[in-house]
């Protein structure tokens, strides 16, 4: 702790004065209690918890059983197909339907592709078995898919599928975006 440092008498005689002491503060036990807190406050802090998209997946089918093949009516889907540089098709057509015109670009926005899927949903058929199918391209960025995935959510869609995009709507999208 602190040190009181006397100076002796050095036996010479004369006029007393008064006696100056020399102080010194130890801060061996300041330095311990600094690590002490610093321990303390890594310990407690609540680190930054990773952001996880809960994503609705159907259960893991058994061995034995296999799911049942479901066909979706043309005028209860839309397919999105997410592409390179932030852009996003869209259709309503079969293999024979499709072509450069009837693959429409749109975009992320309010009145692009939300207005879209608020349309379709609107001219379906069947309204409760409206089915959005979600097409990433290999060039799609992950933050389209998830913007996509936040239109689901906001126009309400809760039946959305994500599959792989078929050869057939691959070759009009490169002959759409020039590739």
């Amino acid at each position: 702790m602190a040190e009181v440092q006397v100076k002796e008498d050095s036996g010479k005689g004369g006029k007393v004065r008064s006696k100056k002491q020399n102080t010194r503060v130890d801060m061996t036990p300041m330095v311990d209690l600094g690590f002490l807190l610093i321990t303390f406050f890594m310990f407690t802090t609540t680190f930054s918890k990773p952001n996880v998209m809960d994503l609705g997946l159907p259960a893991k089918p058994k061995e034995n059983q296999k799911p049942p093949d479901t066909e979706i009516k043309l005028s209860n889907s839309i397919s999105i197909i997410i592409g390179k540089d932030n852009k996003v098709f869209y259709h309503q057509q079969d293999q024979a339907g499709l072509n450069e015109e009837t693959l429409v670009e749109t975009n992320y926005d309010r009145e692009g592709i939300r207005k879209v899927i608020e349309q379709a949903k609107v001219r379906a058929a069947d309204k409760d078995k409206f089915t959005v199918i979600i097409k990433p391209t290999d060039d799609a960025v992950y933050k389209n898919f998830v913007d996509i995935l936040d239109e689901m959510a906001i126009t309400k869609n809760e039946r959305y599928g994500v599959t792989d995009i078929k050869p057939w709507e691959l070759a009009v999208y490169k002959k759409k975006v020039g590739e």
